[in-house]
This record gives structure tokens, C-alpha cells and sequence, in this order.
């Protein structure tokens, strides 16, 4: 098999149109510093943040040409709105992004109502804290970080349960190597599938996988509503919510009427990805949910052979939105293809290598979201007035 070199993967990238049709993306500067890896490439393209929707063509493109090289085995190519440094000869330029004046400490949270008492929300029994992981946009692994914290949750001694809240691409059947149709108990009340010590429930157990979800927001709302409320989760610690990308109906319906300990967003560190990560936190403040933090996904690669650190898409961009924002910065999670692979293989890196980096940062991340839901709950008790007769 022919070896991939970066001068093979930029010979092709030049057979991409760059915007307009004005030269290739090579020569417009648009291609990052390129990395190869166990026969997979790695690079991002720096597109106009204007224009970023219409550029997913050209994004496409490229990946296609990439793995269309003889011996490669995979391509990882990402969008972004800022200039990494190892790009190719003539960049483009770039505008500054304003930066943020710098503040003395973190503004502390608003206190929020206890999870049993927000806002008359109905709480499920048996389960004290239901945690909301959401992202502005799909692609960034908020499903695989998901189901990584719960297993680091479960792992540092909590009981956890994961409920697929993505009825058009739920991903936790496949990602937890769960398979069949859940029982009932009484013909109405879902008994939870179960592995890795979670309870799970997830539209892939009702539907093949195959199948295409076509239903409208008040079907998406009635099923969230039944495999919340209609399964006998038991008692739990904390429930574990996969949100869908995106602010639509799923997420309002679960940020409206579930009391909600909080939300964890995850995002990519290029700026479009923290473009969309901003709406989804605006909208969980928005319908009073406290923000528990932020987690950086694919923050850095390390070079299996040499252990050099390579920052494809970018680095430290979700920390400076948690300063930012005054919102915890939770961890940062590396570009390893050992992850994406055993998640796909349904054993997430957690229970597959316990006393590996990668699952000690997702443990790690699991005790700061804990910590904050804790901090949470103790900010709302004493913001409840404390009423004496004499």
C-alpha cells in the first residue's frame, strides 16, 4: 500500500475551488497545517464566518478528494473561522475578533429554584438531578462525550441513567452496544435497557435504525414526554440527557418541563462551532436552567509516535467563551482516534481502557459537573427565605 504523504494530500486539495471559483483552496491559504496518523488526515479549512453555512459544500469536497488517496484510511476535516498556525503559503487576512475586557473572577450564576420546585416543573420520581449535554450544532461529539461522562459519573460511584433525547439520530444503541426492544411492566410503564451499569432508553429500541423519523414538533414532544416519564428508571443519582444539536423543539421541550439540574455544552474550539455553542447556552438561560459548564471536544492531537501536540482546529477557544460568559470551563477532551473508534464499537473508552488519559479526563469531567450541580442545588437552598413564628 502506497504511503500518504502531506505532499499527496496537498496535490489533491488543489483539485478543490476555493469561494467563487476565484483558485484553489490550497493556494488561497484556506488549508491548516496537515497531520497524518495511522493513515488518516487531519486538517481544518478557514472559511469567512459570514459565510460558513454555504461552505459545507466545499468542506465535503475536500474530505472527498482526501480519502479518495490510495492508503487513506480516514479524513477529519473541519470548518473554521480563525487562522491556525501551519497554513499553506498565501493566507487570506484576517480580521480580529474583538476581545473580551478582562474580568477580575467568574460572575457567579444566578441562583435557581431547587430541581423538585422550578417554576412548578414536575420532577420524574426516583431520579434526583437530570443533566442536559447539548451543543449549538451537530459534528462535535456531544453524543460520545455524553455517554462518556455518564460512564465517568457511574464510575466515580453515582447511580446514572441516559436517555436518548434524539429522536430523528439516536446514537446511545449503538454506542452502548445495546440491542432488542425494552419490556414492559404493566403494558404501558417501559422497563429501561441496561449495560455498563447505566439504564438507557432511546428511540433506536423502538425503531429500527434504518428507519427515518419524519414526525413534526408535537410528536417529538409526546415521545420525549413518554420515555421520560413512562419508564421505570428506578432510583438514580442523575439521568443523563443526549440532547439534539441545535435550539428546536426537542430542547425547549425538556429545558419547559423538566426541572433540569443544569446543562453541560459541548463545542469544538474553532470559532463557528463556538458561534453555534453560544445559542445553546443563550437559550438554556433564556428558560432559567443553570449553565454547569462547557467541554472542549477534539481540543488537541497527540502524535502517537513522537507525543508532539498538534492543535488542528484551533485551542483554548471554549475556555475563553467560559471566561467569558463567567461559566465553568469542565475539561478538555483530545482528538484521539481511540475514542470515536471504541464508541463506535459500542465499548466507550471509559469501561474499554478505565485506566487510561482519555478516561481519566472524562472521570475528571464527570466530578466538576457533580461538583457544580452540587453547587447549584446549594445556591438555590439558601436563596429559599427562611420563614420563623414566634
Amino acid at each position: 500500500m502506497m504511503a500518504v504523504t502531506k505532499e499527496i494530500v496537498v496535490e489533491r486539495l488543489k483539485t478543490v475551488n476555493g469561494p467563487d471559483f476565484t483558485g484553489n483552496i490550497v493556494d488561497l491559504g484556506m488549508v491548516s497545517e496537515i497531520f497524518i496518523a495511522d493513515a488518516k488526515v487531519f486538517f481544518s479549512i478557514t472559511v469567512p464566518a459570514a459565510r460558513a453555512q454555504e461552505m459545507e459544500p466545499l468542506r465535503a469536497a475536500a474530505e472527498r478528494v482526501v480519502k479518495a488517496i490510495p492508503g487513506v484510511a480516514g479524513a477529519v476535516v473541519a470548518l473554521t473561522a480563525e487562522k491556525k498556525g501551519g497554513g499553506m503559503e498565501a493566507p487570506v487576512p484576517q480580521r480580529q475578533a474583538p476581545r473580551p475586557a478582562p474580568s477580575a473572577a467568574p460572575q457567579r450564576p444566578v441562583p435557581h429554584a431547587p430541581a423538585s420546585q422550578s417554576h412548578g416543573k414536575r420532577g420524574v420520581p426516583g431520579i434526583e438531578a437530570i443533566i442536559a449535554v447539548a451543543s449549538g450544532k451537530g459534528g462535535v461529539g456531544k453524543s460520545t462525550t455524553a455517554v462518556n461522562l455518564a460512564l465517568g459519573l457511574a464510575a466515580n460511584g453515582l447511580r446514572v441513567g441516559v436517555l436518548d433525547a434524539d429522536i430523528y439520530g439516536p446514537s446511545m444503541p449503538r454506542l452502548l452496544n445495546i440491542h432488542g426492544r425494552p419490556q414492559t411492566v404493566d403494558g404501558k410503564i417501559l422497563k429501561p435497557m441496561e449495560n455498563y451499569g447505566l439504564k438507557v432508553m432511546s428511540m433506536g429500541f423502538l425503531v429500527d435504525e434504518e428507519t427515518p423519523m419524519i414526525w413534526r414538533g408535537p410528536m417529538v414532544m409526546s415521545a420525549l414526554t413518554q420515555m421520560l416519564r413512562e419508564v421505570e428508571w428506578g432510583r438514580l443519582d442523575v439521568l443523563v440527557v443526549d440532547m439534539p444539536p441545535g435550539t428546536g423543539d426537542a430542547q425547549l421541550t425538556m429545558a419547559q418541563q423538566v426541572p433540569l439540574a443544569g446543562a453541560v455544552i459541548v463545542s469544538t474550539p474553532q470559532d463557528l462551532a463556538l458561534i453555534d455553542a453560544r445559542k445553546g447556552l443563550n437559550m438554556f438561560k433564556k428558560v432559567d436552567v443553570p449553565l454547569l459548564g462547557i467541554v472542549e471536544n477534539m481540543s488537541y492531537f497527540l502524535a502517537p509516535d513522537t507525543g508532539r501536540r498538534y492543535d488542528i482546529f484551533g485551542h483554548g477557544g471554549a475556555r475563553r467563551e467560559a471566561e467569558r460568559l463567567g461559566v465553568a470551563f469542565l475539561g478538555e477532551v483530545p482528538l484521539e482516534m481511540g475514542i470515536r473508534e471504541s464508541s463506535d464499537a459500542g465499548t466507550p473508552v471509559v469501561v474499554s481502557k478505565p485506566g487510561g488519559a482519555e478516561a481519566k479526563i472524562y472521570r475528571d469531567i464527570a466530578a466538576k459537573v457533580w461538583d457544580r450541580v452540587n453547587e447549584e442545588r446549594g445556591a438555590a437552598e439558601a436563596a429559599v427565605p427562611n420563614i420563623v413564628f414566634e
